[in-house]
């Protein structure tokens, strides 16, 4: 078994973050992993993605070209890696800020309003967790319970008071979910 993800969108928006919460998630349950960003010099504003891949064997190189899953949080994320998404895999898109519907028909769409749900919580640094949120409950190789574990491990000591608004954006993107066929 080997997935892979990109997660893309905005500097600021959390995308490595997110990514690196994931890759250690899935590093401390066993699994092989990668986490790779990649991002501009611009930092907040410009553009930022990060590659993780999960695997139960040793994986052979940390690019990837067609991922299973895309966690688009911007517009010109969904532009840049939508005809790259594998046939049947996912697209997670931040639906409070992409103002186009997906093209492809041959892939699983979770519209996310993730904006607004992280500014219902009261802090629009959650977005991320939002949409990493509806990843786990759409693939599920890890808990949430696993990620709060990493953000208390990893979370800088100032920002351990953030860990409730955190749980409450994972348990509110984990809602997105397919509907069983």
């Amino acid at each position: 078994m080997q997935v892979d993800i990109i997660i893309a969108g905005f500097g600021g928006q959390g995308v490595l973050f997110a990514g690196q919460l994931l890759a250690y998630a899935a590093m401390d349950n066993g699994y092989h992993v990668t986490w790779y960003p990649s991002y501009g010099p611009e930092m907040r504003g410009g553009t930022a993605n990060c590659t993780v891949i999960i695997a139960d064997e040793e994986i052979g190189a940390p690019v990837v070209g067609s991922p299973q899953v895309l966690l688009a949080m911007n517009r010109p994320s969904l532009d840049k890696y939508e005809s790259s998404v594998k046939p049947d895999g996912f697209l997670i898109i931040n639906s409070s800020i992409i103002d186009r519907p997906v093209v492809r028909k041959d892939v699983h769409v979770i519209n996310v309003p993730a904006n607004e749900i992280a500014e219902k919580i009261g802090d629009k640094r959650m977005t991320n967790m939002v949409m990493l949120g509806a990843l786990l409950a759409n693939l599920p190789l890890l808990s949430i319970e696993t990620i709060v574990s990493e953000l208390r491990a990893h979370l800088p000591e100032r920002h351990q008071k953030l860990i409730p608004a955190n749980i409450r954006a994972l348990t509110e993107g984990a809602r997105f979910q397919l509907e069983p066929v």
